[in-house]
This record gives structure tokens, sequence and C-alpha cells, in this order.
């Protein structure tokens, strides 16, 4: 086994140019640990905001950092304490952001973690799926409660996290009401929303008596959002948590989800891919040693589904 492979790291926080290639240390796999080559990872805006130092008081990083939270590959190491997945096994994850990432040809991550990966995916698809996918189950599903028959303002549906959220509403029987621009009203409509808000042309704040309202934008579309839902009706966004007061006044309640790990939501998220009920939209492809373009597609705020990073 190498010593050292090759990853994307920050030494300090900035814009893009701070992101260097190096060979690195080994990740090496504690008990509870599975050792992954890594095929394909995926950039979230998470990635570029934990880069500027947004998130230095709120996540304990050590510096240098290797970037990058969503990655499919192939385990080639098993901790001593890990059962049910061997040598071989095609796996892929979202793992704990504290610990280094999935910009690099290796990643040490939690068995706990990872799933196994869709059949029905190529390594690609399947590394742009895990963090969008499961903020999407965890703010609709976990936190909102979502029903069958409910009705859900979904905002930037053509977005990675917005993407995984109409069509897992859908899943769960829900009438789905998406903003995106007039470029990706179709995209969206094919994902599933029965109803689509041209931003350019449409004000969803005319919307009344919604269920949920799930929100990836924070700001101005946050404030707007509340008025849109009846009284009773909840509000879950993943950009700044909603202020408590105007949320009691409008009489509705507030989730606020920071994506976590969790292997059996991703497996499930798996069998849906496999059983043609998600469809991942790939925006754009990227090599490992093109990391500094993926970050800046990605902070334009407009890529189209997921950005990808090829690593092997």
């Amino acid at each position: 086994m190498n010593t050292t492979h090759l990853a994307a790291v920050i030494h300090r926080y900035g814009d893009a140019d701070v992101i260097s290639l190096e060979q690195r240390p080994m990740p090496q796999p504690g008990p509870d640990d599975v050792l992954v080559r890594i095929h394909a990872a995926s950039v979230n805006p998470v990635d570029w905001k934990i880069r500027k130092g947004y998130l230095k008081d709120m996540l304990p990083h050590q510096l240098p950092l290797t970037l990058g939270w969503d990655f499919a590959g192939e385990i080639v190491a098993v901790g001593t304490q890990v059962t049910g997945w061997q040598i071989g096994d095609a796996v892929f994850a979202r793992p704990d952001i504290v610990r280094d990432g999935s910009y690099a040809e290796y990643i040490a991550v939690r068995a706990s973690e990872i799933a196994r990966k869709p059949a029905s995916l190529n390594w690609q698809e399947a590394a742009a799926v895990p963090l969008v996918a499961l903020t999407a189950w965890q703010s609709l599903f976990d936190m909102a409660q979502l029903q069958a028959g409910e009705r859900v303002l979904i905002h930037a549906g053509a977005g990675g996290v917005g993407n995984f959220a109409i069509q897992l509403a859908k899943v769960r029987g829900a009438h789905v009401i998406t903003t995106t621009s007039t470029a990706n009203v179709e995209l969206v409509k094919s994902l599933g929303a029965d109803e689509v808000i041209d931003y350019t042309k449409q004000d969803f704040s005319t919307l009344r008596d919604l269920d949920v309202v799930f929100d990836t934008l924070g700001g101005d579309i946050q404030l707007k959002s509340l008025a849109t839902l009846r009284r009773g009706g909840r509000i879950v966004t993943i950009a700044s948590p909603v202020d408590a007061a105007l949320a009691a006044q409008h009489g509705v309640t507030p989730f606020f989800c920071f994506v976590q790990p969790n292997g059996p939501q991703l497996a499930e998220i798996g069998q849906l891919a496999d059983a043609g009920k998600l469809r991942v939209v790939i925006d754009s492809v990227f090599p490992l040693s093109e990391i500094r373009a993926a970050h800046a597609r990605s902070e334009t705020g407009r890529a189209r589904g997921k950005i990808v990073i090829q690593v092997s």
C-alpha cells in the first residue's frame, strides 16, 4: 500500500487559489472505519464556504484540510471492528464533515456512513447523490414530516438539493411546486414538479395555504415564504435559521437542517435510484487537477444539478 496519496488541500482560508494538489500521508482507517479508493467526488456549496472560512467557528477543522464531502469508490481496507463490508465493495457516502474529505485518491470513513453504490449509477452519478439527497431526505422527511397529499414549495428546484427534493417529495406523494428560471422549467417538470414558478416572470409570494416550504436560499426568499404557509405549516431551511418570533407570528414551525451522515438512509436512497425513482442530473465534470475551476462553477450559483470531480 502507498504511504502517500494525491489530495486537494487548503493550508489557510481564502479564494480558490488557496487549494493545492499535494501528496499527503495515506489516511489511516480506525477500528470502525473503512479505507476507500475514490473514483469520483462532487462539489457542494458547503465546500467553498468552508474554504472561505465562513464555517470556521461552527466546524472544528484542523488545517491543512482535504476538502469535499461526497464520494463513490471501492473499499480497499476494513477496520478491525467493521462487519458487513469487505475489500472490493463499491460504496458511496457523505462522510463526517469534520474529517478530511474526498477531493483525494483515498478516504478513511466510518462504516456507519457508507452505503452500497446503486448498481444503476456509474461512479460519477453515484458521487453526485449523497450530500444533496440526504439533505433533501432529512429536511423533508425527518424534520418537516412531509405527508402524502400535502402541498410543498421547493425553492431552486434545478439545483443539486432541489433536484432530489422534488423527486423525494413525489415519492412521498406530495403535490410539488418549485421555483426556477426559464431555462430550467422543462428540467424540473421532468423531475416531477406539479407546478413550476418561473421566478423571472412570476412571484411565488402570492401562493397561500401551503403545508411545507423548503428554503434553500435564505434572505428575502425565506422571509416572503412565511406568508405562503397555512397556520400550522412548516418551513425547513438549509440557508440560515428562521427568526423564531417571525415564525410564531405566522403560526408556522421552523426547522434548520445541517445534513448528517447516515448510511441506512443512503441505502434507502440507493434503492430508490435502482428502482428508477431518482434521476441524477450532472451539470459538469472536472478532473481533480481542475478543482479550482469546479469551485468557480459552483460559486456562480448557476449549476444545473451537480458538479462532479473525476478522481480515478
